[in-house]
């Protein structure tokens, strides 16, 4: 086909400032998944085309995975899938630049769906956000031949409007499902022990985004009450899901281990080195049993919990730190012993609730100490809440547990 008439060109960029007022007011907004169908098929009819069509790159896997389409939708409904460096949208996600196939019958095209729909001749760009490829997005004719130079232009110019449609959508799934897989697996409230109390607090940081702190609280068969409390290295829907299973891991060992609190560090360290290579977590383990009067503590690279007495003094405890779940121990993590006195409050939390930038840490910890007294549970998490946070939203998850061994009588 020969090049785009001028006037041919002029209904394209009509067709861009199309995309630029749908785009505009909604990008970012909860819809952005319907955004993106909109604006393929602005897409479509910009270019005269009979389909057009979004493969998102699958990183894990290292294939592009057809994800919206529109004029031929099997695409996805069949859940079309091409590996990087294979194929059409394989070549161009490979190479990070455009292509033009005049006629498929002569070309490597690894989707069956395009050719059993007459599709004959493509053109593709990637999709780049901030240089990170995201996917490719591609637009198909049954007339051979029938793309040149000027429809590139007007697709990379598309493109790059939709790569951020399409990261605002993937960033908006991301959240509201890793905010849901959490809630899933937090406790929603805490199983309630004779002789013990206990509250606590999760806020997300700022811009919403879950991480992998978590706080757990349950009972062995033994009667035997364990805290666990830690963080998996990142933010969002992976941190969530592998946050799930180090929790889960560690009920699992705590229960095989009998209430060691450093064995139980130590198996899921090493299933996590095996399952899930590459993956770091802070965590802190502490058993109690009746009359509670004493709590072993095994730490894996996670600040360690601080203790108010009925005297009114709150210290940090100075416990042995072995390295974080993932990293490879010189030996296994020790276990510490601490006396509890009737009426004692101790508060587990996870580093962003005393981590700030330009704020020594040791500040944060003596201001921790502060605030924390031999009170109820409840009371001690909004005294905290309300030192350590205020109305500034920390730039990280902030997940706590507070117990307290009940006064006799």
């Amino acid at each position: 086909m020969a090049a785009r008439s001028d006037a041919g060109r002029g209904d394209a960029r009509s067709g861009l400032r199309d995309i630029e007022e749908v785009i505009g007011p909604r990008l970012g907004q909860p819809d952005a998944a319907d955004l993106l169908g909109e604006v393929l098929e602005r897409v479509r009819s910009m270019l005269a085309a009979d389909t057009v069509a979004v493969l998102l790159l699958d990183e894990p896997t290292g294939h592009l995975v057809a994800t919206v389409a529109r004029g031929i939708e099997e695409e996805v409904y069949q859940g079309a899938r091409v590996p990087l460096g294979r194929g059409f949208a394989g070549r161009i996600a490979a190479g990070r630049r455009p292509v033009i196939i005049e006629d498929i019958a002569d070309a490597d095209v690894v989707n069956p769906v395009l050719r059993e729909n007459g599709i004959r001749s493509l053109v593709g760009v990637p999709l780049l956000a901030g240089g990170r490829l995201v996917g490719v997005l591609h637009v198909g004719s049954v007339q051979k031949e029938r793309f040149g130079e000027p429809d590139v232009e007007l697709l990379e110019a598309a493109g790059a409007r939709v790569a951020e449609v399409v990261q605002a959508s993937l960033l908006e799934l991301e959240r509201s499902a890793s905010a849901v897989l959490q809630r899933s697996l937090l406790p929603p409230a805490l199983p309630e022990v004779p002789g013990l109390d206990a509250a606590f607090r999760y806020i997300a940081g700022a811009g919403g985004r879950v991480g992998g702190d978590w706080y757990d609280l349950f009972v062995l068969p033994s009667g035997a009450v364990c805290v666990t409390v830690g963080d998996v290295v990142g933010q969002g829907l992976r941190a969530a899901a592998v946050m799930g299973r180090v929790r889960t891991s560690l009920r699992v060992q705590c229960f095989a281990s009998g209430g060691d609190p450093a064995a139980a560090l130590d198996m899921v360290d090493r299933s996590l080195r095996h399952f899930e290579p590459g993956e770091l977590a802070t965590a802190i383990v502490g058993v109690t049993a009746p009359p509670f009067d004493r709590l072993d503590l095994a730490v894996a690279g996670h600040p360690a919990p601080v203790l108010a007495g009925p005297d009114g003094t709150c210290r940090y405890l100075e416990l042995a730190i072995g390295p974080p779940l993932g990293v490879p121990p010189i030996r296994g993590r020790e276990r510490s012993a601490v006396e509890v006195p009737p009426g004692a409050v101790a508060v587990f939390y996870t580093d962003g609730l005393v981590e700030r930038r330009h704020e020594s840490l040791t500040g944060r910890i003596e201001r921790l100490c502060d605030v924390v007294r031999a009170s109820d549970p409840e009371d001690v998490c909004g005294a905290v809440m309300g030192r350590m946070v205020g109305l500034d939203q920390p730039s990280d998850d902030v997940a706590m547990l507070v117990l307290r061994r009940a006064l006799p009588g």
